[in-house]
């Protein structure tokens, strides 16, 4: 394990409305704010939306097993933001319920919001974490 001791700094509470796009969202929040490392919290609804749930063997590099929602849903879950050299990178898991169904996996496309949704994304302020091609997994991974 590595590790680094930050501090928190600014916190960003933001309301994505009915189709707005979350992860892009959240990235345009990274950039506009020059949020270099951040923890975020979502809840509220969503309407579209691919996640991963698990890959589909346990070799290198991962086939990821994908799930769609493509109606709405209540979402609730945890993500980071960190930059690669040149942007910033969504990581988020969540819970995606709809009546008595929930799925939960990490979310990488087509994220719609349904009605509303909401944000509190908290700045790490003091790390030099950052994401980096792993080329064992093929994925953009956090480096410390």
């Amino acid at each position: 394990m590595k590790y680094q001791i930050g501090e928190p700094g600014r916190i960003a509470v933001a309301r994505f409305e009915d189709g707005d796009d979350i992860l892009k969202g959240l990235v345009d929040i990274a950039i506009k704010e020059n949020i270099r490392a951040g923890v975020f919290y979502l809840v509220g609804g969503m309407k579209e939306g691919r996640f991963v749930v698990d890959p589909k063997t346990e070799q290198m590099p991962p086939v990821p097993d994908w799930r769609e929602i493509s109606e709405s849903h209540e979402i609730v879950g945890i993500g980071t933001i960190f930059w690669d050299e040149k942007e910033p990178r969504v990581h988020f898991h969540g819970a995606y319920a709809k009546r008595d169904e929930v799925k939960a996996g990490c979310l990488r496309q087509n994220a719609k919001a349904f009605l509303v949704l909401e944000a509190i994304v908290m700045e790490i302020k003091g790390v030099s974490a950052q994401r980096e091609l792993d080329p064992v997994s093929n994925m953009v991974l956090l480096k410390i």
